[in-house]
């Protein structure tokens, strides 16, 4: 009892902070954008919140842009701050155009405070440019084609042998993230201990749930287990850095490829290293953008092979050639996955369609004009993936799935955004891309499966997963 009073006391006490800055920021300019700050201390973050638990992300945007006859930005209130929102591909280039310049990355003050300090997607300008150059020879095309792809596919052949075979039904999303956090483990810090995985991945489960909640650090709440089992995860890492940094010095110490030796050899241009706990935000980021994500687009990738049997088939075919251009046994390559361009189509539009994250935030920088309106200095802006990519205007007749839409050139610049754009697009794009299409190679290669529960609803939470996981009937293919 003590316990919830101390809670609610606290929700109180921090409400009542954003209310005061919320209103000292709307005093800053008479010619804001048209809309609504909805009601005191919540602003409209239920609306927000709703519209994502009902899988329909892009209503909130679309029912605001329709009442204010406003179609390239309108304000609001989320999270106890002042917002903007800029809709369409015109919005979408305005700000990616203008990173580091008019904006700057923000993300709400839980995530900020659990992934920890000079973290990649915690910097900005030059801090954040230097950290994105350190990075990418181990996350960039180069990484991939010499080290990444061979290790994927047999960390994926030895998980479906192990998960998948043998079974008649499997629960998609339950079974593909612990093998994507051990293969996340294996990329990144060569990390194959089955235990320590497993003991990083529980802990991993209850830091993802506080990255979703209120930043109020007492017991019991959310966010105090999910700063806890940051901690834990962190100290953990930190053992695991301080183990290659001794192999390292070694005379005759092995050679690690890895992104934790890459990120311990190299300073920046004025010859400094980050520190332990620096690698260590580091690496927590990657594990959950390498695992996170990409379990939920394979997730979303079946549920829509499964809802398509003729796209299916198409997959299989394309799968297929590549496979009977190898020797058996032989583990994919680069080549190979340069070949799965119908395969690569179909996951596009599986992202457009539903988008794993649907979008993120910015802060402005300093007071600025965009579409003849006033954005303050402070205020938070937001982009939306899934009402720029559900529009009829950028993708005429939207519903349907379409993996054409890929073919040639692909769609106008600015309406397909599933991993941002500009210096902030998504880091792990092309890790994601080969983990995505190396599953799909080995599954559909061994197995048809039919849908549990059809046309399963997907919810936004934040991710777009399915209520329950897209349960499947497994059909193994006859040999």
């Amino acid at each position: 009892m003590v316990t919830t009073l101390l809670a609610l006391f606290f929700l109180f006490i921090v409400l009542c902070f954003f209310l005061q800055t919320h209103r000292k920021k709307l005093a800053t300019s008479n010619n804001l954008p048209p809309g609504s700050f909805g009601w005191p201390f919540l602003g409209e973050t239920l609306e927000f919140i709703r519209s994502q638990t009902d899988g329909t992300p892009e209503r909130f945007v679309r029912e605001r842009v329709e009442r204010y006859g406003s179609p390239l930005v309108f304000k609001t209130s989320l999270l106890g701050h002042p917002t903007a929102i800029f809709s369409g591909p015109e919005g979408n280039k305005f700000l990616f155009g203008n990173e580091n310049k008019l904006v700057a990355m923000w993300l709400p003050e839980a995530v900020g405070r659990l992934f920890g300090n000079r973290c990649l997607n915690t910097t900005r300008g030059d801090e954040a440019k230097w950290l994105r150059k350190t990075m990418l020879p181990c996350l960039g095309p180069d990484a991939l084609s010499n080290r990444y792809c061979i290790a994927m596919d047999e960390v994926t052949r030895l998980h479906i042998q192990s998960q998948w075979e043998g079974r008649s039904e499997v629960t998609v999303f339950d079974t593909v993230k612990p093998y994507l956090f051990e293969l996340a483990c294996r990329l990144f810090l060569n990390l194959d201990d089955p235990r320590r995985v497993t003991e990083l991945g529980s802990l991993f489960n209850t830091f993802l749930k506080g990255l979703g909640s209120l930043p109020i650090d007492i017991p019991g709440t959310q966010f105090y287990r999910g700063k806890r089992a940051a901690i834990a995860i962190k100290k953990q890492l930190i053992m695991i850095i301080n183990q290659r940094k001794l192999t390292l010095k070694q005379e005759n110490a092995s050679s690690f490829e890895d992104l934790l030796s890459h990120l311990l050899l190299n300073s920046d241009e004025n010859g400094q290293f980050l520190s332990e706990m620096e690698i260590a935000n580091n690496i927590l980021l990657l594990l959950f953008a390498g695992h996170d994500t990409s379990a939920v687009s394979i997730t979303l990738l079946m549920k829509c092979l499964g809802e398509h049997p003729d796209v299916y088939k198409n997959v299989l075919k394309e799968q297929l050639g590549i496979l009977e251009g190898k020797a058996p046994g032989e583990v994919l390559n680069w080549e190979d996955i340069q070949k799965m361009r119908y395969s690569w189509n179909v996951v596009c539009e599986v992202l457009r369609l539903n988008p794993p994250v649907i979008g993120s935030f910015r802060e402005a920088l300093v007071d600025f004009e965009y579409a003849g309106y006033t954005i303050p200095k402070g205020w938070k802006i937001m982009w939306s993936a899934p009402t720029t990519q559900k529009e009829e205007d950028n993708f005429p007749n939207v519903t349907k799935f379409d993996p054409s839409r890929f073919e040639g050139t692909g769609p106008t610049p600015f309406t397909y955004i599933p991993f941002g754009g500009g210096p902030r697009m998504c880091l792990g794009k092309e890790v994601a891309r080969v983990q995505i299409l190396v599953f799909l190679h080995n599954i559909v290669t061994k197995f048809k499966w039919d849908l549990l529960i059809p046309d399963e609803k997907i919810e936004y939470v934040p991710l777009a997963t399915p209520v329950k996981g897209l349960p499947i009937r497994l059909h193994p293919h006859q040999v």
